[in-house]
């Protein structure tokens, strides 16, 4: 079968064996491309398939997004609901230094499979990994009634965060860079950010934006960052003393009352059709992969999810 690797040529469709691990088969019908993807094919990492937001349909016909998680179930963090956090050898994540989605079929284990709500087509479903990052994000802000909030930085994540803050009932601003990404922001009701803010969400990754979360916050805020920082983290130190402002970390998605973030954000893009429609911005057949990646790696694009169909 087909499948999309990093190689010294650059990002390929390879041939690759049938997947044969015991588990949920799926063909998969979405894969989305993360800025991760971007970064791992642009820095030369290669030995595995690439892809972790992706969606498909079993044997039997139930279609399906993956929480691609790997953990143990049964370290203190996955009992309470951290899978994410898990402390065991094996914890990791599908098409990261393992193989992932972008294929034509994987097979995964049962508890990773994201049942579809009425409403969300599984061509869409490969946005319910970052849209679970997202809610995760959220959710940790632990917002309360009457709180401000700003979102910095308007790719799929940014829109995503201010999605999942406006579908628990608060009105959301955000900054943005480029043009695209303010048309999409209007179309999700979004305005823009103009300071004083409780929570301000950094969506950028990168320390001009984060720099701008501090302004954006007011004195006693919270920040929550989303953007990944492989080094140290660039906290404005006079900002953030004067402020006495908060950080707060969030990683991928997590288990809590019942609950599963990415089933809440499955639920969510299946009762806004909108946002689908305004966060995928392009879309190619598998096979042309590579245009796909340069695609998504350029800023002139006007691409903010571009997503991979088999």
């Amino acid at each position: 079968m087909r499948a999309i690797r990093n190689t010294d040529s650059g990002i390929l469709v390879t041939e690759v064996e049938e997947p044969e691990a015991p588990g949920v088969r799926l063909t998969i019908a979405s894969a989305g491309i993360c800025g991760t993807d971007v970064n791992f094919a642009l820095g030369g990492v290669q030995g595995y398939t690439y892809g972790h937001e992706f969606a498909g349909t079993a044997a039997d016909g139930t279609v399906y997004a993956v929480e691609p998680t790997v953990y143990c179930g049964e370290c203190d963090q996955c009992r309470t609901g951290h899978v994410q956090r898990c402390a065991a050898p094996e914890h990791g994540t599908l098409g990261i230094f393992r193989d992932g989605g972008m294929c034509d079929a994987v097979t995964v284990a049962e508890d990773m499979l994201v049942p579809l709500p009425a409403g969300l087509d599984v061509r869409d479903a490969c946005l319910v990994e970052p849209a679970a990052v997202a809610w995760h994000g959220v959710r940790t802000a632990a917002l309360v009634p009457g709180e401000r909030v700003a979102i910095v930085g308007g790719g799929s994540i940014g829109l995503l965060a201010a999605a999942s803050a406006r579908q628990r009932g608060f009105e959301v601003d955000i900054e943005v860079r480029h043009d695209h990404q303010r048309i999409a922001a209007e179309r999700l009701g979004l305005g823009s950010a103009r300071g004083g803010y409780d929570v301000v969400i950094d969506a950028a990754g990168s320390e001009a934006g984060l720099a701008r979360c501090a302004e954006l916050a007011r004195a006693g805020g919270r920040v929550v960052l989303l953007g990944v920082y492989q080094q140290t983290a660039p906290v404005p130190g006079i900002a953030s003393l004067v402020k006495e402002l908060s950080y707060l970390h969030s990683i991928a998605y997590s288990r809590h009352d019942g609950e599963r973030d990415t089933g809440q954000a499955a639920a969510m893009l299946a009762g806004d059709p909108e946002i689908a429609k305004t966060v995928i911005t392009h879309r190619f057949p598998l096979d042309d992969a590579a245009e796909a990646f340069r695609v998504a790696g350029d800023r002139a694009s006007g691409a903010i999810k571009v997503v991979l169909h088999p």
